[in-house]
Parts: C-alpha cells; structure tokens; sequence
C-alpha cells in the first residue's frame, strides 16, 4: 500500500490543501501505473472524497506518536515538510519540501528549532522532493543532506471547472486582486501605497489574521481605506470570479516556495506584478513585472505604472503567458510521484 498525506486537509482555503486536493485527484487518475494499492490519510470529514475505489484511511492523533496497522505499507508520502506523522520503519517515506520560509520569516535565533525539525525529517526520509528549485537550493544551503539526492516536481495549474461565480458585493469599480492568508510573509501591507492619485480598488481574498491592522494602517497613511477591502476566505468559484475580472494580480510576498495563484492569473492573462524573491521570479519569469527589493512606495508606483502601460499596449506575448502557466500540470506531478512510488517498490 502507498499512502499519501492529505492530513493538512483539515485547514481549507490554503496552499498546503489545494496541493493535496490537486495531487490525490491526479494520482486517482492514474492509479492504474502504480504498483500497489492507493491510499490517502485524511480528516475523517474527507473519507470518500476522491472515490471508492481508492483506500482511506483516518487521521487520528495517537499516530503522531505511534502509527498502528501498518503492516501492509510500503510507502508513506508525506506532503509538507513539518509533518508530525512519521511512518514506522521500514516503510519507506517519500518527502515534499514546500519552503523554507521560516529563514525569510523569523529572526535568526528562532530559525535554528526549524532547522532542527527540517534535519530530522531530510534523515528520516528515502527520497526528496521541492516544489521549486528556489526551495530546493535552500535545502541545499541550509540542510545536511547526507548525500540524498533532491529533485523538484513542481506543482500544477488549477483549472477551475465549475460555473464561475460573482460575490454578493462587486468591487465598484477597477480593482487590483490579491489572494493569500493575510499574514506578514504575504507583504500585503505594501500594496495600497499603489492606490494613491489613481482610482484603483484593491481586494485581498484569504483567512485572516491581526496582520490586517497593519495592511489597513498603510492604507489610511496613504488616504485610501476607502478603496481597500480585506474580505477573507473565499470559494473557488468566487476566487476566479476575481482573477478573471481584475486589472492587475499583485504578489508581493517576501517567502514563496511556489506561488500558485501567480499561474492561474496568468491563465487569464492578467497583468502580473510580484516580488523578486524566493520562488516567484522562477515562477513567473518573463511573463510578470517585478517589484525592487525594497518596496520603496514611490518606486512601485512607478514599476506598476509603467508595467500597466507595457501590457496595455501589447509588451507582454498573451499567448506566452497561457502557454507558461499551461506548462505546470498536475497530472504531470502526479505521474512524476507514480514513477518514485513505483522505484522505492522495486
């Protein structure tokens, strides 16, 4: 049996849920290359959720510590890097390193607990995996591999293929759209300094957090929390409706292993503007406009003007840009992880 772990499941609305959703689909799909029996570890509220002709087997607390009935696995996926469900040896682990935000996010004396979390999970597991090589030389940088060889597979595009859905409230007017839980590794807070001598809106979809005090702080220094709207959690079909109707997709964050709303706005070929780092000038590429380093306001403003005029008149390929986010597949991801199960089954 191989076994993957959706247990980060239980928080919706986040990118650690949409991976898992994306990849227990594609893997059901084709579970007909693997060599075993597939099974996904889920919240019990999820049982079923990918179809009953693939295994289920339920979260429970106790296997934080220990993990009974595992005489039948072979392989144990697990699906972020700060798991707490160790599979017992000699199942073998495979392991999916998201980020290491944490040495972006935290101050240096607090990163060294991370660290230590991040080293026993690399010793433990039998093959490694990032989901950018930006995160993948992190590991390198800062990890004792031993030796493990580390490949990145990277994460897929969301095609959304349900009917796309308006809010109850429509922005009234041009809006600029951006989507995460609103924590201080998103930068939010930078972005309505961009509002000022223009009438731009500007929405932030994603769980909230007291970080939105000082996204809103920003925005009454500048004059505009009239036009600045933390609206929290959205659905899907209400996410799309967004990135489908906005005037630009921002994406300031200082700490991104990937990024996954950059490609599905370029799908819609939006104009894209995104911090330079971690993960999402590898993610975007030529397709996107960059902010400086500093997040100086005057500058952005500057960079987002003169990046709304280079699209606007014909500076980005469109097609380019589909093609680039049509590049990230999670069909292709999941064949990917079929062909590693298959390899620790030999």
């Amino acid at each position: 049996m191989v076994i993957f772990d959706c247990e980060r499941m239980k928080h919706l609305n986040t990118g650690l849920s949409v991976f898992c959703d994306n990849v227990a689909k594609s893997l059901t799909r084709q579970k007909a290359a693997l060599r075993d029996q597939l099974c996904f570890f889920v919240p019990k509220t999820l049982r079923g959720r990918w179809g009953d002709d693939v295994l289920y087997k339920t979260v429970t607390p106790v296997y934080k510590l220990f993990m009974p009935g595992m005489s039948d696995v072979k392989i144990w996926h697990s699906a972020h890097q700060q798991t707490r469900y160790i599979p017992p040896k000699p199942v073998k682990q495979v392991l999916t390193v998201h980020d290491l935000n944490f040495l972006y996010e935290k101050p240096s004396y607090k990163q060294e607990k991370y660290l230590n979390l991040i080293q026993k999970r690399v010793d433990r597991a039998d093959h490694i995996v990032t989901i950018s090589e930006s995160t993948r030389m992190d590991l390198l940088n800062n990890v004792d591999l031993k030796g493990k060889y580390v490949e990145v597979v990277y994460n897929g595009l969301n095609q959304f293929d349900g009917d796309i859905e308006a809010p109850i409230r429509k922005p009234a007017g041009k809006f600029l759209f951006t989507i995460g839980t609103v924590l201080p590794k998103k930068n939010f807070h930078v972005l309505p300094a961009l509002l000022k001598d223009n009438d731009y809106l500007l929405v932030i979809a994603g769980n909230k957090s007291p970080y939105e005090e000082k996204i809103m702080e920003e925005a009454k220094k500048w004059g505009v929390e009239s036009r600045v709207f933390i609206i929290g959690p959205v659905t899907e079909a209400v996410k799309f409706w967004y990135i489908k109707n906005c005037s630009a997709f921002m994406f300031p964050s200082v700490a991104e292993g990937f990024g996954l709303p950059v490609i599905e706005a370029m799908y819609y070929q939006k104009p894209i503007f995104l911090s330079d780092r971690t993960a999402l000038p590898e993610i975007g590429g030529n397709n996107a406009f960059y902010f400086d380093h500093d997040f100086d306001p005057d500058k952005m403003r500057a960079q987002f003007r003169q990046g709304m005029s280079i699209f606007e008149n014909g500076g980005i390929d469109l097609e380019a840009m589909r093609n680039h986010a049509l590049s990230f597949s999670w069909e292709r991801t999941a064949r990917r992880y079929i062909e590693i199960y298959n390899e620790l089954l030999r």
